[in-house]
């Protein structure tokens, strides 16, 4: 039996604590996740899985963009279709 250090049960806690928070709405389960996907991608050295190391490497990028625009204002996207609609309205 191969000897993983206990990383798979950290990933995996660390997976699930930031699929609740994100679904909270909280900001901080990107940070959880990515904590996550470098126990992941640790777990893909350990067993050498090069799909597990890129898929982690992708996912953690993903999250980082995730945490980087959470809170981005969108109402100039939502005000310019809203224009449009209402003036197609009025015609």
């Amino acid at each position: 039996m191969a000897e993983y250090y206990g990383v798979d049960w950290v990933a995996m806690v660390l997976t699930l604590t930031a699929i609740y928070l994100l679904g909270n709405k909280s900001r901080y389960g990107f940070i959880t996740m990515m904590g996550g996907n470098s126990c992941w991608v640790a777990l893909g050295i350990l067993t050498g899985s090069l799909g597990l190391i890129a898929a982690n490497v992708v996912f953690l990028f993903m999250n980082l963009r995730g945490y980087l625009k959470w809170g981005q204002d969108d109402s100039s996207v939502s005000y310019t279709h809203l224009r449009a609609h209402e003036t197609s309205l009025h015609l």
